[in-house]
């Protein structure tokens, strides 16, 4: 069980960069920066035994600063979009930055996925971490009161990832707080995730407008996003349903029934790796990738396209604080926003 610490680069304004890399008894392994708390890689075996990674990255970080879609980084202080770029609470309007069409994404133009993060390493017997603080200052980008974040990673030696998020607020506020890993469980990036199976304990689903901002809910039922029982991602990515034209693929919230442990399960069968999610959260956004720009150079040695990995983003009902569809989750002084997930990679 150890961590070993790197120099990755230093960023635009001068700022140094370092990858830490987590490994377990078995020696796999994980890397993380405190550039975004970026995980840049997580190596798991195959039913071969052969290392390889399952996550996007590229390796350097002005790759990092200038291309990422949000390549494993932590998210906030909201994960996904708020609609028109503004929010209300108590009467008090607050503008944020339209960085994604007219709406806020992702925490805006400077979100916690490009700041630098304090951190403090952790080595026990079953697992080694890192423990990430940041402190975001009140009006940041535009939300209110100096939020007090800290995010944990744990790899165990049973090869899972555990996330704990934990904030803290002088002024009521709202935090959302997600890791935005792709997902490729092929190894290397080999084959896209079209093939792979993907399963989730959800019976009903977030409908999205074509900027992707909420608008409803509905019943999985007879519809493409009906993963309850697993099935591949590509099966119905070009079904004939409005849903599935306005984000071009998957790209929604699934609202989670909290009736099994295990959240999703995402797998490959010819590789034999699958990964269990577990979480507290109320949804789990899943983005197949439709976006992802063609021809980026990436740490494994491939070249980003379409649907080369997945995102499985566990979070509170996205832009709750405008939609009436969905309960409104505000932080208040004196409280503390908590949120955990777990990864588990596994063979068969």
């Amino acid at each position: 069980m150890e961590i070993k610490s790197k120099f990755f680069g230093t960023t635009k304004d001068g700022q140094e960069v370092t990858q830490y890399t987590l490994i377990n008894k078995h020696g796999h392994y994980m890397s993380v920066l405190n550039y975004g708390g970026i995980i840049t890689e997580i190596m798991v075996p195959d039913h071969k035994g052969t290392l390889e990674n399952v996550v996007l990255g590229f390796n350097n970080i002005a790759d990092y600063e200038e291309k990422s879609p949000y390549f494993g980084c932590i998210t906030g202080r909201i994960a996904g979009r708020i609609s028109n770029s503004k929010f209300e609470i108590d009467g008090e309007n607050y503008i944020l930055a339209a960085n994604n069409n007219s709406n806020n994404l992702h925490g805006g133009v400077k979100g916690f996925d490009k700041v630098i993060w304090s951190v403090t390493e952790l080595v026990e017997s079953d697992y080694v971490g890192l423990s990430l603080n940041y402190l975001s200052i009140d009006g940041e980008e535009g939300f209110p009161g100096n939020l007090d974040v800290h995010v944990t990673y744990k790899l165990t030696n049973d090869n899972e990832l555990e996330i704990f998020y934990s904030a803290t607020t002088d002024k009521k506020t709202i935090v959302n707080l997600t890791n935005h890993s792709y997902f490729n469980l092929s190894g290397n990036t080999k084959r896209d995730v079209l093939d792979q199976t993907l399963q989730f304990d959800a019976s009903r689903f977030g409908c999205v407008d074509e900027q992707i901002i909420p608008a409803g809910i509905s019943d999985v039922e007879g519809t493409p996003f009906d993963f309850r029982t697993a099935k591949t991602v590509g099966q119905d990515i070009k079904a004939d349903n409005i849903q599935i034209k306005n984000a071009g693929g998957y790209d929604h919230p699934f609202l989670l029934d909290g009736q099994k442990e295990v959240a999703a399960i995402l797998e490959d069968p010819e590789s034999g790796r699958y990964m269990e999610v577990r979480t507290d959260q109320k949804a789990i956004v899943f983005y197949a990738g439709n976006m992802l720009e063609e021809g980026m150079s990436l740490s494994c040695g491939a070249t980003s396209r379409q649907h080369l990995a997945l995102c499985l983003e566990t979070q509170y009902y996205p832009d709750a604080i405008n939609q009436d569809c969905f309960e409104t989750e505000l932080l208040n002084p004196g409280e503390t926003y908590k949120a955990y997930t777990k990864y588990s990679f596994k063979i068969r």
